[in-house]
């Protein structure tokens, strides 16, 4: 049977962020009806997959089974070239259990100073997982190239916003219109592909 999303459907976000909750509600052109994990009261899994598309899978069938929903997840992350690709899907826990991002962006600047780095290419991967309870599931993934710039700039976005601009842009996510940045983010991309498989 082909996959297929019907717009108006019920989808559980697999998110505890409302900040995410709201860039996908966005990003999906507000067809469906959204309800977050956090609201439901459902646990958080572990990620403990070595991938983005594993953790997005992870979190995707964990939540689908917990809500009888269609459930829909994300896992991205910032990686830079000179640490290797860290922090990666670590990204989040480099902000310590208060997700404290001010403190993970001095942590990327520490580090990078530490290597001695010249190179601050970087880029942002999002993987999305929609998984169906008992049922199939969808993962695809985008990524946006850049560079990094410290000291960050701009107060929108969440995360490493501030920090990362885009390949072809001169400002930050973190100063860029939440509208341009959904258009090109690797959430978006990777959002077309689902869009592209599934509506």
């Amino acid at each position: 049977m082909a996959l297929k999303l019907e717009p108006g459907a019920k989808l559980v976000v697999a998110t505890h962020n409302p900040g995410k909750a709201r860039e996908l509600a966005a990003i999906l052109d507000n067809r469906f009806e959204l309800v977050t994990a956090g609201s439901l009261g459902l646990p958080e899994p572990e990620e403990t997959e070595a991938t983005f598309t594993g953790n997005a899978l992870l979190k995707a069938r964990a939540a689908a089974e917990a809500s009888g929903l269609i459930a829909l997840a994300d896992d991205s992350g910032l990686s830079v070239a000179a640490l290797d690709g860290q922090p990666g899907i670590f990204s989040a826990r480099w902000g310590g259990p208060e997700k404290d991002f001010v403190g993970a962006m001095k942590k990327v600047e520490a580090r990078l100073e530490e290597a001695g780095a010249e190179d601050f290419s970087a880029w942002f991967t999002c993987a999305l997982a929609l998984a169906w309870p008992g049922g199939p599931a969808v993962v695809v993934e985008g990524r946006v190239d850049g560079t990094l710039v410290f000291p960050g700039r701009g107060e929108r976005g969440h995360g490493y916003d501030p920090i990362f601009q885009a390949l072809g842009h001169d400002i930050t996510f973190g100063e860029m219109d939440p509208d341009k940045k959904d258009a090109i983010s690797h959430r978006a991309q990777a959002f077309a592909k689902l869009k592209a498989a599934l509506l």
